[in-house]
């Protein structure tokens, strides 16, 4: 199976997904961020924020095929001590599509949101959270720009060792379908890798912002052509050059990243970095778990305050990743 699913995907019809939302996640959604777009190399990158901006910088970014409000239900909980911002990386949700995408650009578009949301006028460096491909991203990103960050934490996305390989999905082309109205496109939506989710009235509310109106109807908003020609490069040696701290968060029930692979890629950061499993979660953490998510990040992050990293920050200048 491969680690590189997008997080949606076509699937059987099923009947829209209009499910009674609990108080805590209808206050979440109520807050409305702010809504900015910056441009990163010729293309339109967008991004929400919400909080005070004197408070310390926290990236969010979201997996493949998704989009900045996954973090609409997160984000208002972590706002108390954090200015926060949740990327749309390049063809994906409310951003542009480009003629071929990088891992690459995809790290400049992180620490460009960091610059334009005002993450590096804050006496403290920002923080990286990404889930799934978002995760892969956020590795390069430490690998490349650690040494502006304070820590990224890594969020169900499998480093495989070599008998494990991954890589992007291997997929025939074809673009989107048009659906004649939006609960025909939403009885469409499905995860990927495929998993149940108990909190449908989640499933409702990202299926909904995953959308966008055209000619003749409703269709997905990411690039279908995002997978041409794209390489992920050696994330194993990547890992192992993170230059800031860096943590990794699991589903207990994780297709993707079991036990197994949490090890391995604990080992390539000297079993010096945080393992934490989330309970009762598979790979989409924050649909199957999102309050206990919430606490872990909490919690890791308010011991980020007042410890020190033990991970060796001084890489020599040699390094591969230096740019």
């Amino acid at each position: 199976m491969s680690d590189l699913l997008p997080a949606i995907a076509p699937g059987d019809e099923q009947g829209p997904l209009v499910i009674d939302a609990p108080g805590w996640f209808q206050r979440a959604i109520a807050i409305e961020p702010e809504s900015s777009t910056i441009t990163v190399e010729g293309t339109q990158v967008h991004y929400l924020r919400w909080g005070d901006r004197s408070k310390p910088g926290l990236l969010l970014v979201h997996g493949n095929g998704a989009h900045a409000r996954w973090w609409s239900f997160i984000a208002p909980f972590l706002a108390r001590e954090y200015s926060v911002a949740a990327i749309d990386v390049s063809g994906m949700g409310d951003s542009g599509w480009r003629e071929t995408y990088s891992l690459e650009v995809f790290a400049e578009e992180q620490i460009a949101v960091c610059e334009d949301a005002g993450f590096f006028k804050n006496e403290e460096p920002p923080i990286i959270v990404g889930h799934s491909f978002g995760g892969f991203i956020t590795i390069l990103t430490g690998a490349l720009y650690g040494e502006r960050l304070a820590g990224t934490v890594i969020v169900d996305s499998p480093v495989n060792p070599p008998e494990r390989p991954g890589g992007p999905p291997s997929r025939e082309f074809r673009p989107h379908r048009v659906y004649p109205t939006i609960d025909e496109a939403m009885g469409r939506f499905r995860l990927a890798p495929p998993q149940p989710c108990e909190n449908r009235y989640i499933l409702d509310y990202i299926a909904r912002h995953s959308l966008k109106e055209v000619d003749g109807g409703w269709t997905w908003k990411f690039d279908p052509a995002i997978w041409q020609r794209f390489d992920i490069g050696d994330m194993s040696a990547r890992l192992a050059a993170t230059r800031c701290r860096i943590a990794i968060m699991r589903g207990e029930f994780s297709v993707l990243l079991p036990p197994e692979i949490g090890d391995y890629m604990s080992g390539l950061l000297g079993r010096s970095a945080p393992l934490i499993e989330i309970p009762q979660a598979r790979h989409h953490i924050m649909l199957d778990q999102p309050l206990a998510f919430v606490s872990a990040l909490r919690a890791l992050l308010a011991d980020w305050d007042h410890s020190k990293p033990t991970r060796r920050t001084d890489f020599p200048k040699s390094s591969p990743f230096e740019i």
